[in-house]
């Protein structure tokens, strides 16, 4: 029966008075296969009316278990306390109310208020611990149900290896496989798939297969469990080839899977297929939508999440924090702080900014964009911290030119007793190194294995380049054999950094000889060690690397600069021809230096380190990418107040950043450049790394 007619019928009953057994009978189970707790609530009303009592419970029992299912706990309870007739199935029905609403402790009420229990309520119980995170509790009732005399059935047995899957308990999840084979009940499907997901979650992944492949009948779950597995213990690429088996039978993936595969194609890199496969799902749910949203923002595709997350609002899929959380991430990646503070809004409106998820990601934001004072409103007003959002609100200070405020809040974090954690000290040396901080850099160091730490490499990174900038490279050097580690790829390029600074080419030689062993095709060294010697007038040997270089097939990326200007994201390499504004940008740039060099800027050709004319130098260093997004802003914004900020994917060079002080002060605008090492704030001709970076 329709819900109109139902309703209708119920509105007939109420114009008649008093109806007989049969025909509340007939209309109690319209209600139920309607599953319309409204009209079964007015056709109670109408009972209890005219003062009928059924002759049995089986009436007030298909209520009850009506409400139970659609989660009305205090209809099911209120007929349940005036019921005359209760029995097994009553007691049933309500124990389902407080289990679907996840109430375990009024749960155990009710079932030890029961005079008598069968096989049902024991699952119920079982069930319902398993699902709400005491699945200890679960096996326990199992162990009781038995020692009570009554045989565990097959949702006895899946729920109890549920909970064994959420415990990685695999020796418990054998003992109850074993029962399940002496028991008979492995002959079913749900149960197949509880012994399988045990296995496959515990770690046992090969296992899991046999049984997976003597599968006779294989539901969407089964597949399911076994993809989720693969992707679970990084087998990526087992997962595609299942999922493609599963195709090729003809079987139709749910969401479930999609997004699973999706997660697993990303693991892979393989993002053109994920976005494939998800362009080929009819409707995405949240899930979908998120690990695609996820997977992009992950894989460098900072710009496709943006721009998925839109399509997401648009189809009216509800984001959840962890999807907010991503996209604040991805507008951190690219300094885009108009996308942020967009996304910031829609968090708002949702109700889910003061998610400790979504704060953080904020608070992060913010610090990337090189906002610190939004992100310390944002960190000063969340109700709960934890280390990350400190972490983050540190790193944030100190990569921001603001040293002092960083070891500031560290600080107030011991003394609010929150446990510094590795990261926490990244940041506290980092800004010890931004203020020049050489004797408190080394008390901090020494502090980390006060709080049960031993210091890493990333720790020891930071000491050598505090050391070698402030102190002397020989020092530097002495540290790194002392050091209890292996020396990686980190400190041995934060060595040659500082030799190049510095123009020590002995240190130079040997910090790139142990980078070229450790990654033989990363040309950064080559190119950092070639441009020591040119520096030097040592032409011989910058040849030498150049040969070493071309033998070892080491690969130079691309430098490239990203500025934002009226929400769209603009990207510029050295010498860029490709812009529709070319010719403005050019005739802007070339304006500007001629302006400069008449209140001071000189470039700095020795940078070239080519045997060219110095004409071709001062070409090379007037089109670096950072200038030309520099150009491109002014263009858009001649008059603009606000901060123009650029993000350089390398360290910017000396020339470079010379000019933008220049440039700060003649056009009376903060120019924020974030290169790969730190955030340099260009304000009135000055920086605020204090011309050390």
């Amino acid at each position: 029966m329709a819900k109109q007619n139902l309703r209708q019928a119920i509105d007939f009953l109420y114009s008649r008075g008093l109806a007989t057994s049969d025909s509340y009978t007939r209309h109690v189970l319209h209600c139920v296969r309607a599953n319309d707790f409204v009209q079964a609530k007015r056709l109670q009303s109408h009972m209890q009316l005219h003062l009928f009592q059924p002759k049995d419970s089986f009436i007030h029992n298909q209520l009850l278990h009506l409400y139970a299912k659609c989660g009305k706990l205090s209809y099911a309870q209120d007929l349940f306390d005036n019921m005359t007739h209760r029995d097994v199935y009553s007691w049933n029905a309500l124990l389902s109310a407080y289990a679907k609403l996840g109430l375990v402790e009024d749960l155990c009420t009710v079932f030890d208020q029961m005079p008598s229990c069968d096989s049902v309520s024991y699952n119920t119980l079982i069930a319902c611990f398993a699902t709400n995170g005491h699945s200890g509790k679960a096996l326990k009732i199992l162990v009781r149900m038995q020692e009570d005399g009554f045989q565990p059935t097959q949702y006895s047995y899946v729920n109890a290896l549920q909970a064994c899957s959420k415990l990685l308990d695999l020796k418990l999840g054998k003992q109850i496989h074993g029962r399940v084979v002496i028991s008979g009940c492995g002959d079913n499907t749900f149960v197949w798939n509880a012994i399988t997901g045990v296995y496959a979650k515990c770690g046992d992944i090969h296992r899991a297969r046999w049984f997976f492949d003597r599968m006779t009948h294989k539901n969407v779950v089964s597949w399911n469990l076994m993809i989720s597995g693969y992707v679970k213990l990084g087998y990526h690429d087992e997962c595609i080839r299942l999922f493609n088996k599963m195709k090729l039978l003809g079987l139709k993936p749910d969401q479930v899977t999609a997004s699973i595969v999706i997660n697993a194609y990303f693991q892979c890199g393989h993002v053109d297929d994920a976005r494939r496969m998800f362009s080929e799902i009819p409707r995405k749910d949240e899930i979908c939508w998120t690990t695609m949203i996820v997977g992009c923002a992950q894989n460098g595709r900072e710009e496709d999440a943006l721009m998925l997350f839109g399509d997401m609002l648009r189809g009216d899929v509800r984001p959840d924090s962890y999807t907010i959380s991503s996209v604040v991430s991805s507008c951190a990646k690219l300094a885009s702080l108009c996308h942020g503070q967009v996304v910031h809004g829609k968090a708002i409106v949702m109700g889910v900014d003061h998610s400790m998820l979504v704060s953080s990601a904020l608070v992060d934001m913010y610090c990337k964009c090189g906002v610190t004072l939004d992100a310390w409103s944002i960190f000063w007003t969340m109700p709960i911290r934890n280390v990350i959002t400190w972490n983050s609100m540190i790193h944030g200070y100190a990569q921001n030119g603001q040293p002092h405020e960083a070891l500031a809040l560290y600080e107030t974090m011991l003394q609010e007793n929150i446990k510094p954690d590795s990261i926490s000290f990244v940041g506290v040396l980092s800004a010890c190194i931004s203020a020049d901080m050489v004797a408190k850099g080394q008390e901090y160091f020494n502090s980390i294995s006060e709080h049960g730490m031993t210091p890493t490499l990333d720790h020891y990174a930071c000491m050598v380049t505090l050391i070698g900038r402030s102190s002397s490279v020989d020092k530097a050097v002495d540290l790194i054999k002392c050091m209890p580690h292996e020396p990686d790829y980190l400190i041995w390029s934060t060595l040659l950094s500082i030799c190049a600074k510095k123009g020590d080419i002995k240190n130079a030689e040997l910090a790139a000889g142990h980078l070229f062993k450790l990654d033989p095709r990363n040309a950064g060294p080559y190119i950092m060690l070639s441009n020591l010697y040119a520096a030097c007038g040592r032409w011989e040997k910058v040849g030498d690397v150049r040969s070493l270089m071309n033998r070892n097939n080491a690969k130079k990326f691309a430098a490239y600069s990203l500025v934002e200007v009226e929400s769209e994201v603009h990207k510029f390499v050295s010498e860029d021809r490709t812009h529709p504004a070319v010719e403005k940008i050019y005739d802007e740039l070339n304006r500007l230096i001629s302006i400069l060099q008449r209140i001071g800027y000189n470039p700095d050709t020795n940078i070239v380190l080519h045997n060219v004319e110095q004409e071709e130098k001062f070409k090379s260093i007037s089109y670096h990418s950072e200038k030309l997004a520099l150009a491109f802003a002014l263009i858009r914004k001649p008059n603009g107040i606000a901060p123009i900020r650029i993000i350089k994917n390398i360290r910017v060079c000396d020339d470079c950043h010379v000019f933008m002080k220049f440039a700060s002060f003649h056009i009376g605008r903060t120019i924020i450049l974030r290169d790969s090492n730190k955030f340099h704030h260009f304000s009135g001709g000055k920086c605020s790394c204090k011309d050390h970076w």
